[in-house]
């Protein structure tokens, strides 16, 4: 992760999206590294949000389209795993997706809505919501410990 962010801001953007896929990836480290390194908080925060929200699109589509190959055939989930997902989530409903940010869980959210096909608008508004207010409450803890 170090590496992105000799890349600045498209380390960044590329560090948040491939976090929201399926890789055990954080773009935490970069943005912290950007910001000690005195880049623009906002831009950061806008930066890191579109590369995040972008990788959940994927994760939508992928579960939209392509869940059976995907999820069944290459990752080798079963039915009833993905059976259990789909319970989840409709036990929370669609405003769970405004927690698609947190860890383990939050990928899963994303692609979950495409295979229940959760409104394309409603889904982009949710995950941005939640993804920015994540990055801006690491921005804040990050230079909160810088004063």
């Amino acid at each position: 992760m170090n590496i992105l962010s000799e890349f600045g801001l498209w380390g960044l953007a590329l560090s948040a999206f491939l976090a929201a896929t399926i890789l055990p990836l954080s773009s935490e480290l970069v943005l912290s590294t950007l910001l000690i390194a005195g880049e623009n908080p906002i831009v950061l925060i806008i930066i890191a949000t579109i590369g995040n929200v972008l990788g959940s699109v994927l994760n939508y589509l992928i579960g939209r389209w392509g869940a059976d190959t995907i999820l069944h055939r290459w990752f080798h989930l079963s039915s009833k795993q993905t059976n259990k997902a789909e319970q989840q989530f409709n036990r929370y409903g669609k405003w769970s997706l405004l927690f698609a940010w947190v860890p383990i869980i939050g990928d899963p959210l994303t692609f979950v809505a495409g295979m229940l096909r959760v409104n394309f608008g409603l889904f982009l508004v949710l995950v941005a919501i939640g993804k920015a207010s994540r990055y801006w409450i690491i921005s804040q803890a990050v230079l909160a410990s810088q004063i």
